[in-house]
């Protein structure tokens, strides 16, 4: 029987998910793990011997060279062979967000859908929304509410923020596709292309007659290198034990 993974933990999340060569139609894609993409960044970016890496990712020294040469086999496959770089799945867990605010404390039995908030409307971008209204449900009713501030909170950040939160769902306007991934990842169901009154949104969603659209775009583009297209992306769910 094989040993189990210990997650890895991941401090920052990837902000850039998706790239692809500019002078070609990429026409195979590689999927790079977020795992691995915190390997490369703490040994590549930051400059860690494999020893601190392992310290950060809190796994030992020969794991982190196993993920860390499958991550540069990626990258140059990508490179040399024009296909499409993804960074999503794999086995790991997030460095916590530490959230400001008092939230309100989760019921055993609740469901929190999360709505991207600005004067009682379904803000329509992701990535800039400065605040989510929380609403925990149960049996179909809303029992609680709150608006929380994202403090700034990047697009590649806002993921970590809801999962703090203990958000199951999220309904949000325009979502790019790195989000998207992001939210997979973190374990967050997406409802996204949803427009009008935050609150009847989720009445709709609690009564399951929410209209949305799982390939809905950002429409404003930003020079990062991640895809519009945003096609609903399930992730891998991380599992943590106590093996390697």
């Amino acid at each position: 029987m094989p040993r189990p993974f210990r997650c890895r933990r991941i401090e920052q999340l990837p902000v850039y998910r998706s790239f692809s060569p500019d002078d070609a139609e990429a026409a195979e894609s590689v999927r790079m793990t977020v795992d691995e993409y915190e390997a490369l960044r703490l040994l590549d970016s930051e400059g860690l011997t494999q020893e601190a890496c392992a310290a950060r990712m809190r796994i030992a020294r020969t794991t982190v060279t196993a993920i860390y040469e499958s991550a540069r086999r990626k990258v140059a496959d990508a490179l040399v062979n024009g296909k499409r770089l993804l960074i999503t799945g794999g086995h790991f867990e997030y460095e916590p967000v530490r959230i400001e605010q008092e939230i309100i404390e989760k019921g055993k039995d609740t469901m929190r859908i999360a709505v991207t908030y600005e004067n009682g409307e379904i803000f329509q971008h992701f990535g800039h929304t400065e605040q989510f209204k929380l609403y925990d449900v149960e049996e179909g009713k809303v029992v609680s509410e709150q608006i929380v501030d994202t403090d700034g909170s990047g697009h590649g950040a806002l993921a970590g923020f809801l999962q703090a939160a203990k958000a199951d769902a999220l309904i949000c306007g325009g979502i790019g596709m790195g989000a998207q991934m992001a939210l997979a990842d973190a374990g967050i169901r997406l409802y996204a292309g949803v427009q009008g009154s935050a609150d009847a949104a989720v009445k709709a969603l609690s009564e399951g007659t929410l209209e949305y659209d799982p390939e809905a775009n950002c429409d404003h583009h930003e020079h990062h290198g991640e895809g519009h297209d945003c096609g609903h992306h399930e992730g891998d769910a991380c599992r943590c034990h106590s093996g390697e």
